[in-house]
Order: C-alpha cells, then structure tokens, then sequence
C-alpha cells in the first residue's frame, strides 16, 4: 500500500491545498474557489509551504541518522547523532532561497540561533507553542523499527530545537505518534482515545536524556511540572474533537469546532477532526481543511499525512503525482521507509 510514501505526499498535497486559502475567511476562499473550496492542485508544479520543507529536513536528517545506525549494530538513534543532522537540515532550510514562503517567525528566530552555533537548548524559543514543530514531525512516525522511547525522544527533540514550549513538545510527540499508530493499522476511529492515553502515561515523564535542561528555562519549579502542562493542554484539545465528533458536521468551519491550528495542540486537534469527517474520501478531507478560518495549510498537511498513512499511496489522484513540488524527495523518503 506504499503507507510511508502515501502519508509523505498526503502531507504536500494538503499543504499545498491550503496555502493559498491560509488568512482567507471561508466565504472569501468559496468566492475564489467555488463551493468547498479547492479540490484540485494547481501551478507547475503546485507549491508547498515551509510546513512541507521542513518535514522534508526531518525526513532527510531521520534516514541519514538511521543508516548510519544500521551499519553500526547495537546504535541506536540518540540526541547525539540526531541533533546535528537536525542542526545541519534546519539551517540549510533557513538560508535556502525556496525559503520564500512565509515561515514562522519562531522557526526563523531558533533556526537563526542554530546556525550561530548556539547549544539547542539555548536556540530554543521557550514560550513558543505554535505549530510549526508538529508539521514537521510526521517523519518520526513512518521510520520503521524505531521503538517508542526513542519515537518519544526523537519527536520531542526536533520540537524544541525551534518551539520549546512543553505543549510543542507534547504536541509533536502525539502528531508522530498517531502518525505511527495510523500506519500500522490502528482504526482512525480508534486514534482520539488512543492519543488521550498517550497523553495520561505520559503526563510525569521529562525525559533528561533527549531534552537535557531544557525546563530550566521556564517557570516551573521541576521537570515534571514543566512537561505536565504540555500534556494537560493537549488532553484538553482531544477533550475537545471528542465532544465535536459527538455531533460532526462536515459542512461547517472545523476550526469552529477545535480550533484554528495556529497553536500546537489545535493543529493537531483540528486536522484529526477533517481526516474523522471523511474517512474514506481523503481529498474531500483535505478540501475541508484548506477551506477553513484558521491555518489552513497547516491543518490540510496534517489530514494529508494522517489519512496517507492510513489509505497509503493509492488513494490519492495519480495525476497528482507530477504536480506537487519535490515529488522526487518526496518519494525517495516514502521508498525507504515502505
């Protein structure tokens, strides 16, 4: 079913749904783009945003790292080896002239920290919650064989490199999560209890080993405090689809429902939803996302990855394929990890 690969394009072609409808109210994207919204790709080839960029510099720093720990048994994937491979990706992406599509403020300023050579920990925007690390993290959850401590630390690493904020953290560990779960096999109607668990095993564990001292830098008295109030956001948002897919309607604004995404749990929240409305019609559910108040981009790519993961490849247009941006990137990823 090619599930990595499918969950990588779902990811661009969601990402490039919703650029242009990103800042747009919903009445003015159905006045540009009909009823629904945008159904279709368009531009030669059809652009991304950074969110897919990114997610690219994840994908290629993962698979780098990983093949190296293939050739060395007994290795296995670490802060150490992971974070300067990250570093290397994410400052490349910074001084990229396709870095052009109006990134985060927050991914700029850690990014810009990061190529000065500052210790991560210190590069990190502590109070940032936005969305811009769970967009990115997806990859984490398509590696195959990586176990879920490590799955865990990974996700969280590449979050706090940038958006330090215990709910980035927190948030990009469940994006990936569910990402894994969704690939293999787990029920999409099964993915909100399986992430509000999540969210309850994990709600005292800071782990020392990925994050070092990272908590120091914030208000909190102990690290447990700290990664806590990660997880009590995001066991707020889930609460939150949970009650909205009591009464679902998929003709209204999503972010109505749980919010705009312009924040870490609420992308999260808000692209599950669009992929639960329309489980069985993935394009429906990526025109859904791009057609909604909030960040819509960032919620389409999110729906995209989740319902690829679940569909694989064959579920979207083939004459997709050619259309999107970095298709070659975008398919040598998904063939290492298929």
């Amino acid at each position: 079913m090619f599930n990595a690969t499918g969950s990588m394009f779902g990811l661009a072609y969601g990402d490039a749904l919703g650029a242009p409808t990103e800042f747009l109210t919903v009445a003015a994207i159905e006045e540009r783009f009909g009823p629904g919204g945008p159904k279709d790709l368009t531009g030669a080839p059809a652009r991304v945003t950074d969110d897919t960029q990114l997610a690219i510099a994840v994908g290629w720093a993962l698979r780098t790292v990983s093949e190296a720990a293939e050739n060395r048994p007994g290795r296995r994937l670490s802060p150490q080896t992971l974070e300067p491979e990250l570093r290397k990706r994410f400052v490349a992406w910074l001084v990229s002239p396709d870095n052009n599509r109006a990134p985060g403020n927050t991914c700029l300023r850690g990014c810009e920290s990061l190529r000065q050579g500052l210790p991560w920990q210190r590069a990190s925007i502590i109070g940032s919650k936005g969305c811009g690390a769970n967009m990115r993290v997806t990859p984490v959850g398509l590696l195959p064989g990586l176990d879920l401590a490590d799955l865990a630390g990974a996700a969280q690493l590449q979050s706090a490199m940038t958006h330090g904020h215990p709910t980035a953290l927190a948030a990009s560990e469940l994006t990936a999560y569910a990402t894994r779960l969704l690939r293999d096999g787990t029920p999409l109607a099964q993915s909100p209890e399986a992430l509000r668990q999540r969210c309850a095993d994990r709600r005292r564990t800071y782990d020392e080993r990925w994050l070092g001292d990272l908590w120091r830098r914030s208000h909190d008295a102990d690290p447990v405090s700290f990664i806590a109030r990660g997880w009590d956001e995001c066991a707020a948002a889930l609460d939150g689809l949970t009650a909205a897919l009591r009464h679902p309607d998929r003709q209204a604004d999503p972010c109505q429902a749980t919010g705009q995404g312009w924040i870490a749990e609420e992308a999260l929240a808000t692209a599950l939803y669009c992929a639960l409305l329309f489980p069985d019609d993935p394009v429906a559910a990526l025109s859904r996302a791009a057609t909604s108040g909030g960040d819509s981009d960032s919620i389409a790519c999110l729906a995209g990855a989740f319902l690829g993961a679940v569909h694989g490849m064959p579920v979207w247009p083939a004459i997709w394929l050619d259309r999107i941006e970095y298709a070659n990137q975008l398919a040598a990823l998904g063939a290492t990890w298929d």
